[in-house]
């Protein structure tokens, strides 16, 4: 017995799979707004995290300093703005790379649509 398939056999799996990789090509279908409205959502949340990341540190750090010292709200008031600062940074560095990203992506895509 041969277990070599028949020719006929052979070209629609031949098919079958130039079928699927043309499906894989394409690549997945495009964002629904709502999925695209999520990432933006995401994207606002992890910079207000930053921000008030860095005020809390701030203030964590000054209060035990002043705590420490005692002294006055000296050290609080300095770290809070401190941490403000460090907060808006991060989050302006996230913006940077949030919009590097966007920048390369477009790139791509409009390399992509030149060759076709």
């Amino acid at each position: 017995m041969s277990d070599q398939p028949k020719p006929d056999d052979m070209a629609e799996r031949l098919k079958a799979l130039e079928a699927r990789i043309d499906k894989a090509k394409a690549g997945p279908e495009g964002k629904s707004h709502q999925e695209e409205h999520y990432s933006q959502a995401n994207l606002a949340w992890r910079m207000v995290i930053e921000l008030v990341a860095g005020l809390g540190i701030g203030f964590g750090i000054g209060y035990g300093l002043d705590v420490l010292f005692g002294t006055l709200p000296v050290f609080m008031v300095l770290f809070i703005l401190l941490g403000f600062a460090a907060g808006v940074k991060t989050m302006l560095g996230s913006a940077k790379e949030i919009q590097s990203k966007l920048a390369a992506e477009a790139a791509a895509k409009s390399e992509d649509e030149g060759r076709v």
